[in-house]
């Protein structure tokens, strides 16, 4: 546990649920984990009770990835998690493919419907489509490595690999779903649900807060471990993620600080409002680094080590350029960075 873990509370300590088993963390409210292919291994998925026109049931948020095995876990939950209720609505979080990848399957599999906001649900029925060419990988995005400093030929070979990333973990989206609205009030359960759109790291995020229940479903705008990850790539180029992002958490600042935070990875926990100022006191000083380090002219790849002091693989290295790009963006647009093209075509950053 790392000191910022000690400022806050958890109410179950290490205890999580097993795979295809449920926790009830809340009223009405049960927590299960799914399994993930990468350095983070899991995300945390969420029953809700739920009773929609007259029918009982459950409301799931978040999906998993489009996995057998996950499917195979989601059929343990059905059997032995819901009571013997249908499910009878998906809430998605955000378009990213741990949230989404299963929706279509979900929808179908309970002829339910998906909730979602409209940004995300785009961006995910067109990266999930193989024809558009679409998402965050191919061509475009080895350009886009290149040109902030990622020369190497065989980690270029490797993303231009991966054009099917997206679609092989989201391989497709159903055809409708309800919008949801910052502000908008989403009864689940006998329970009003506040809707919190924020910024940064998915394009439209949506987490959800019961005054009921003192219970906020923090989605990955608010993690208790590690910082949520927010990053420039080749589909937003000029985009300022971490301004939107820093900014979108002022949105939990009327929480109360006592509620229970279930996030999408990790543990629920308590102290919010701990969080979000670590959170911002965590950019705040990495951004000061970058700074420093800008006395002489830095690419995006050389300003990864800055950042990030581990060894990183491919997949946590393209995260880790474009956090690291995010933080010369909001120098840069604060006006405390120059940013030029170099006659290598890499493009560098340097203080003012």
């Amino acid at each position: 546990m790392n000191p910022n873990e000690h400022q806050l509370q958890y109410p179950w300590g290490d205890t999580q649920p097993e795979p295809g088993v449920a926790l009830e963390v809340a009223p009405g409210v049960k927590w299960i984990r799914m399994p993930l292919p990468f350095a983070l291994d899991h995300i945390n998925l969420w029953l809700l009770r739920d009773e929609i026109d007259g029918r009982q049931g459950w409301t799931i948020v978040d999906c998993g990835i489009s996995r057998d095995e996950v499917r195979t876990l989601w059929e343990q939950v059905f059997a032995q998690e819901l009571d013997g209720l249908p499910v009878l609505r998906v809430l998605v979080t955000h378009m990213h493919p741990d949230h989404v990848g299963l929706a279509n399957w979900l929808c179908e599999r309970w002829n339910a419907p998906l909730w979602m906001s409209m940004t995300d649900y785009m961006v995910a029925v067109l990266w999930s489509s193989r024809s558009t060419g679409s998402g965050p990988n191919g061509e475009a995005a080895v350009a886009h490595f290149a040109r902030h400093g990622m020369t190497d030929p065989d980690a270029q070979e490797q993303i231009r690999r991966r054009a099917g990333y997206y679609p092989d973990l989201v391989p497709a989206m159903p055809t409708r779903y309800t919008r949801m609205l910052h502000g908008d009030q989403v009864a689940i359960g006998g329970h009003d649900w506040r809707v919190i759109v924020g910024y940064g790291h998915a394009p439209e995020h949506v987490s959800l807060y019961s005054p009921d229940l003192n219970v906020v479903i923090s989605g990955d705008m608010v993690l208790p471990r590690i910082s949520t990850n927010v990053s420039v790539f080749d589909y937003e180029p000029d985009s300022d993620p971490l301004r939107l992002y820093l900014n979108s958490l002022d949105g939990y600042g009327d929480l109360p600080a006592d509620a229970l935070v279930l996030p999408s990875h990790g543990r629920p926990f308590k102290g919010l409002h701990e969080r979000i100022a670590q959170q911002h006191q965590h950019h705040a000083d990495r951004l000061a680094e970058v700074l420093q380090a800008c006395v002489a002219p830095q690419s995006t790849m050389d300003i990864v080590p800055v950042l990030f002091k581990r060894k990183l693989d491919l997949h946590q290295l393209t995260f880790a350029m474009g956090e690291a790009l995010a933080h010369l963006h909001t120098l840069f647009f604060e006006g405390r960075l120059t940013r030029k093209t170099d006659e290598d075509g890499i493009v560098r950053f340097t203080a003012r």
